[in-house]
């Protein structure tokens, strides 16, 4: 093994343990990984950021922004709605719900199909009476398996494509996935409604914000009297209570509502505060400002669930600007109008200190803020609304313009008439052009951080296979399955594929395998198609932990998953992707 390709696999170790370390963000380890490489002159730095050009980057960001503009056509509210009236039987729920977002994630990426649906489940858990534990992880598998189907259900497709022809291929086309994909989703929304859901670990019911939340033994009213001693301060220099933490979310001052008070507001006598403390912080907070309580819960009724005034629970997604701070950090309140009122981490509140968590993907918050503009606020700081959201029917001439629009993408790219990254940012661009999306909407739509990992990507795995090291991995599992028939060695690169998905992004697993599957086919001089159809295979089966993909960290909160539950019903979905997978790639794709 010579420097190169030490330096190349080192790096590759070290990027694998960040990974799973998940101290840094995945997006930040793919370029200290890329800077490494370009320092040490595996990679030109004329070549270091040529990966941002890259045509799999631009697709991605483009169906990123179609879905949006989907959504705004009101396509998406006509599908949620119906579903929204789903019947109290367990089977029909776990089926509708997750053959909905198998569909749904095919020609939409898959975490914004089940950020979608996400709502509709919860609602329809707490309308019954049951568990969200049941619905979620089927929700969120079923997102995944839709994603097989369609070159743009999923970034490994859209990798794998490309590669494709950057080896002397054709790209791969819009639906040459769907056997394959098709197969395995079948099979496995099958499993999961019929048998799977009884697998899932049954986690208490979290009917209501106020089951989860207990947001009543939160909120109090307090008055401000004339031996105040807070009288005549700003909210503010309420700090000076270095021990006790309160949040005043709300002033009843005579016939005036004041909410989101601002920091300089002037506390004034005969003022009824609305707060939000834990039952010690509250005594000590009264006793020290001379407060009397107030208990007029139509005041906390009017601060909290007004016309004006809304209580929303959402889940902070995986590249949050939340993950990794805290809500003092943050200064929600004055940035985005936003009270924090409870977080809740795997079904259960947390304890602590608001001022003091420092949020996690998959958390979830209770925040209240004006109904103008809280699903706004909640999607700029990168989170999911997880209560139903009130549904657009779009008008009809809406709803036909944006499906006329991305079915004519699809067929252009289908017939082979443009290349599926030129036919989807045309049909971004109409959207724009019929005012489906807006531009700042264009902008706010694109994941930057998966723009950022696959421009990042590109050139390490394009070191992994100039170094020569694609070559030595293809050889060592040639000698491995040198006695076997070619299948063997696709079933070998499949389950490799899918163990790396389940630790690391899926996007990035396919960059790395894609060179490997292209020289295994090239030692036994075989066709390439079957192999890469595997690794596309693989990398978006990561069922069996939350960190694997994206929409498994989302369930984790509001499912009151632990770790080890997604091995449960992600392991036989596993085994069901390879024994579907395998043969049906060696009938499409032959050797």
């Amino acid at each position: 093994m010579d420097t190169a390709q030490l330096i190349v696999f080192g790096t590759l170790v070290l990027a694998l343990v960040l990974f799973i370390w998940g101290k840094w963000r995945y997006d930040i380890v793919a370029l200290i990984a890329l800077l490494i490489v370009t320092v040490t002159g595996i990679v030109p730095g004329r070549e270091a950021f040529a990966g941002f050009g890259h045509p799999a980057v631009i697709t991605v960001a483009a169906v990123l922004v179609i879905s949006r503009g989907l959504m705004n056509s009101g396509i998406i509210d006509v599908i949620t709605k119906r579903l929204s009236r789903i019947g109290s039987n367990t089977y029909a729920q776990v089926a509708a719900l997750t053959i909905s977002v198998t569909i749904l994630s095919a020609f939409k990426n898959n975490v914004g199909a089940l950020a979608i649906m996400l709502p509709v489940a919860v609602q329809i858990a707490r309308r019954h009476g049951g568990s969200p534990s049941v619905l979620l992880m089927p929700l969120a598998f079923g997102s995944l398996l839709g994603g097989l189907t369609t070159i743009i259900g999923t970034p490994p497709n859209i990798i794998i494509a490309l590669s494709r022809s950057e080896h002397g291929g054709e790209t791969f086309r819009m639906f040459d996935y769907t056997p394959v994909g098709a197969a395995v989703a079948l099979v496995g929304v099958a499993f999961i409604s019929l048998v799977g859901w009884k697998m899932i670990p049954i986690r208490k019911s979290k009917a209501s914000q106020e089951e989860l939340f207990n947001i009543r033994e939160y909120i109090t009213e307090v008055r401000i009297t004339r031996s105040s001693t807070i009288a005549g301060s700003k909210i503010m220099e309420l700090g000076r209570f270095e021990d006790i933490e309160i949040y005043i979310i709300g002033i009843v001052r005579g016939k005036r509502r004041i909410l989101l008070p601002a920091s300089n507001e002037v506390l004034q006598e005969g003022d009824v505060l609305v707060i939000e403390a834990d039952s010690e912080d509250l005594k000590a907070f009264v006793d020290v400002a001379k407060l009397e309580l107030a208990g007029d819960k139509e005041l906390e009724k009017d601060i909290l669930g007004s016309e004006d005034m809304v209580l929303t629970e959402a889940i902070v997604m995986q590249d949050s600007q939340l993950v990794g701070r805290t809500a003092f950090g943050l200064n929600l309140r004055r940035r985005f109008g936003l009270n924090l009122l409870a977080v809740a981490r795997q079904g259960s509140r947390l304890k602590k200190r608001i001022a003091s968590i420092r949020f996690k993907p998959g958390d979830v918050l209770l925040l209240n803020g004006p109904v103008i503009n809280m699903y706004e606020a909640i999607r700029e700081i990168g989170c999911v609304p997880l209560a139903q959201r009130d549904l657009r029917i779009g008008q009809p001439r809406k709803i036909v313009q944006g499906g006329l629009v991305f079915l004519a993408a699809v067929v252009l790219a289908a017939l082979g008439l443009l290349p599926i990254q030129v036919a989807l940012v045309l049909a971004a661009v109409v959207m724009v052009l019929m005012n489906l999306i807006s531009i700042k909407e264009v902008y706010s739509q694109v994941d930057w951080s998966i723009i950022v990992l696959l421009g990042a990507m590109m050139p390490l795995g394009h070191a992994l296979e100039t170094s020569g090291g694609a070559d030595r991995i293809a050889h060592y599992l040639f000698e491995v399955s040198e006695q076997m028939d070619p299948v063997a060695a696709l079933a070998i690169l499949l389950v490799g594929t899918t163990l790396l998905s389940n630790i690391i992004n899926n996007a990035a697993a396919a960059v790395l395998m894609a060179p490997i599957a292209v020289r295994i086919a090239e030692t036994m001089s075989l066709s390439a198609d079957p192999f890469l159809m595997g690794v596309a295979l693989g990398a978006s089966c990561a069922f069996m932990t939350p960190i694997g993909h994206q929409s498994n960290t989302l369930v984790m909160g509001p499912g009151g998953y632990h770790f080890g539950d997604y091995w449960r019903l992600g392991f036989p979905l596993q085994v069901i992707a390879v024994v579907v997978g395998v043969p049906v790639i060696c009938i499409f794709w032959p050797f």
